[in-house]
């Protein structure tokens, strides 16, 4: 089954972070929410790693015809650029972890502003507020990167 079709045990039991009124934000309930949140998400990835190797150890045949081996072979790439594609989202996973835990979690890198719950639930590992991340990537088209 495609990966986006799939629904993940982290997925399926999300709550939203619903904030007290004058609740302080990144307090320790919301960087304890967002922690977990994030270890869900790699404990999904890392499930699906073993998965793909299990995939790729059960699966792989020597078809005789060529035309059978090339779209294994082509499955197992995309499947490989995949996995190595969540491989880097792990490295971020755990960066973010690491903020975390250094008390550096959820105030934009480049000005400093509260990212915002909603946003950092939607992509736990973003390190840039809205206005700064559109800015970067209206910079990244204009030159061309």
């Amino acid at each position: 089954m495609p990966v986006a079709e799939k629904k993940s045990e982290a997925s399926k039991s999300f709550t939203p972070y619903e904030p007290a009124p004058g609740e302080e934000y990144m307090n320790e309930k919301q960087l304890a929410h967002f922690r977990q949140l994030l270890l869900d998400w790699k404990q999904d990835l890392m499930e699906e790693v073993d998965r793909t190797v299990r995939h790729l150890q059960e699966d792989a045949n020597n078809y005789a015809d060529p035309a059978d081996r090339a779209t294994q072979e082509e499955g197992f790439s995309l499947e490989l650029r995949t996995r190595d594609r969540e491989r880097k989202l792990l490295k971020k996973i755990n960066e973010t972890i690491d903020n975390i835990d250094d008390d550096d979690y959820g105030f934009c890198e480049a000005c400093g502003v509260e990212i915002g719950i909603r946003r950092l639930e939607a992509r736990p590992t973003a390190t840039l507020c809205v206005d700064c991340k559109t800015l970067a990537e209206l910079k990244e088209k204009q030159l061309g990167g």
